[in-house]
């Protein structure tokens, strides 16, 4: 026997991905929905009194209902049956009419292979994608219970990389959270009006079902939503009226695609791929952040007792769950390109290089993207905050930041604006080159106390005994709303968000990264 280890195996199902997602799909997932689809157009069928006996049906509901669905002895029948008809469908058709001789005949009686292959890709794509939300969902609820956990701890803020006003560190993660609500929000346009390709033929234009009614359109629309109620049912009713004059409430079906050639269009996975990379770079810069602030002693990510950083430098504590989902991200937002060339190069009704680059292109997306969410998920539960760290850092700056408040007080001393701004200029300039060129403390406070100009009255000056001094260094006075604005958030956000998918979230469990 070949050992799995003599072969390639794709990281994303060893090392990422969860066992929900590799099950949306696997193989017996694919032919099990391939199977329900089958079954759903015999029902339908038989219920418009085409020759699709009732017995038929039974039986074919009796091997694709069973528990477990599709065995393994049957993949194995159609992977042989593929060998020698070159064409899966077919081959899982011949192989699931050997498990049901009776309805052998009748199996995707008027269809074609898109028929099958568009209704259950978009099955699964919409099941993948409520998993992805439920996951981002429960990444911006980490980090808003991280966040909560710290509300009134200041931190140095940064723009362009440099020291910039302060914020705090709870904002600083309801920021992330809020940027990753607005992604989950792009994700939902694809889900919230959920359509499929229905039952359109080779063409898209339904002429098989056509033939198959005595050219009775009536009857072809009916077939299809009948298929649909079985297979894609969505909430709400509607009111028909009964041959016995009697009104009945009916599930509404799910939509179809308004025009389709011999696929759903192509074009539709360009939105998926896109939502995907939108959440992908997200959780990209919030991994980046994290990283930059471990580098400065502020943050590290969960690190377990045993955990070693390196190989050869035993001190090491590197973010590498982090690093990983930056890594898995880069990748997701890599993959839209292939949908956009997918969908440019459709030829006419449809050419079949879709196929190869789908069946890579859309599941490695969904499984690095929720390997991604799951490190989140993780990084962010656990996050650390060294909070000593913090205020060293902050306060080390903190000098520079309290210029604008000092000049502003200097002014409702009576002083002259822009010649403050020029004397504290000066001043700031040569603390910072004093800390940048001799890796002395800052000192700007210090230089303004001791400037003569802060003991005159010149030019309406303002005396240095009338500024507080001690006050200009209090870093929640910089902060402005931050304390505020995140517990709107947290309030207006994500405890809706919290309350809307907290059962899901709850069925995900607690299981970390699986390396």
């Amino acid at each position: 026997m070949t050992s799995p280890y003599d072969t390639y195996t794709s990281p994303l199902a060893t090392r990422n991905a969860s066992p929900e997602m590799l099950r949306l799909w696997s193989a017996r997932h694919k032919f099990n929905t391939w199977r329900r689809i089958w079954l759903a157009v015999a029902e339908a069928q038989h219920e418009l009194g085409l020759p699709v006996t009732k017995e038929q049906v039974e039986e074919l509901r009796a091997v694709v209902e069973r528990p477990g669905g599709i065995t393994d002895a049957e993949i194995q029948a159609a992977e042989k049956y593929e060998r020698e008809l070159r064409h899966d469908v077919m081959a899982h058709v011949h192989a699931l009419g050997d498990s049901c001789p009776k309805a052998r005949g009748i199996i995707h009686l008027g269809m074609t292979s898109q028929d099958v292959v568009c209704n259950a890709d978009l099955l699964v794509i919409y099941a993948a994608l409520d998993l992805i939300i439920v996951k981002a969902a429960r990444a911006v609820c980490s980090l808003a219970d991280r966040a909560s956990t710290i509300p009134n701890t200041p931190t140095l803020g940064f723009t362009h990389y440099q020291a910039a006003q302060p914020t705090t560190v709870s904002r600083r993660l309801a920021g992330w959270a809020a940027d990753l609500v607005t992604s989950v929000r792009s994700m939902t346009v694809a889900t919230d009006r959920r359509r499929y390709r229905g039952l359109r033929g080779a063409t898209g234009t339904q002429a098989a079902m056509l033939a198959l009614m005595d050219n009775n359109a009536e009857l072809v629309d009916e077939l299809e939503t009948a298929f649909l109620l079985h297979i894609a049912p969505r909430s709400g009713f509607w009111e028909v009226e009964s041959k016995d004059g009697k009104t009945r409430k009916v599930p509404i079906p799910a939509p179809t695609f308004e025009v389709v050639g011999q696929t759903y269009p192509r074009v539709f996975d360009t939105t998926v791929l896109a939502s995907l990379a939108t959440v992908a770079s997200v959780l990209h810069k919030v991994a980046t952040d994290i990283r930059l602030l471990c580098n400065r002693k502020e943050i590290d990510e969960p690190f377990e007792d045993k955990q070693i950083g390196s190989s050869a430098m035993p001190y090491k504590r590197n973010p590498m769950r982090c690093e990983r989902i930056c890594g898995l991200t880069r990748f997701v937002m890599n993959l839209v390109g292939n949908a956009y060339d997918t969908a440019a190069t459709q030829w006419l009704e449809r050419t079949l290089d879709d196929s190869s680059n789908r069946r890579l292109s859309l599941p490695e997306a969904f499984l690095a993207l929720d390997g991604a969410l799951d490190l989140m998920h993780n990084v962010a539960s656990g996050l650390i905050v060294h909070e000593a760290m913090v205020r060293k850092n902050l306060m080390a700056e903190l000098p520079f930041m309290a210029t604008e408040n000092i000049l502003m007080a200097c002014v409702r001393l009576g002083g002259d604006r822009q010649h403050y701004h020029e004397l504290i200029r000066q001043h700031a300039q040569a603390a910072g080159l004093r800390v940048k060129q001799e890796g002395l403390d800052n000192d700007l406070l210090d230089r303004l106390k001791a400037d003569r100009n802060f003991h005159s009255r010149a030019r309406g000056g303002a005396l240095a005994s009338d500024l507080d001094w001690d006050g200009v260094m209090d870093p929640m006075k910089y902060i402005g709303r931050s304390v505020e604005q995140t517990e709107r958030f947290i309030k207006e956000v994500v405890e809706p968000l919290r309350e809307q998918y907290g059962d899901a979230i709850a069925k995900l469990g607690t299981s970390g990264p699986k390396v």
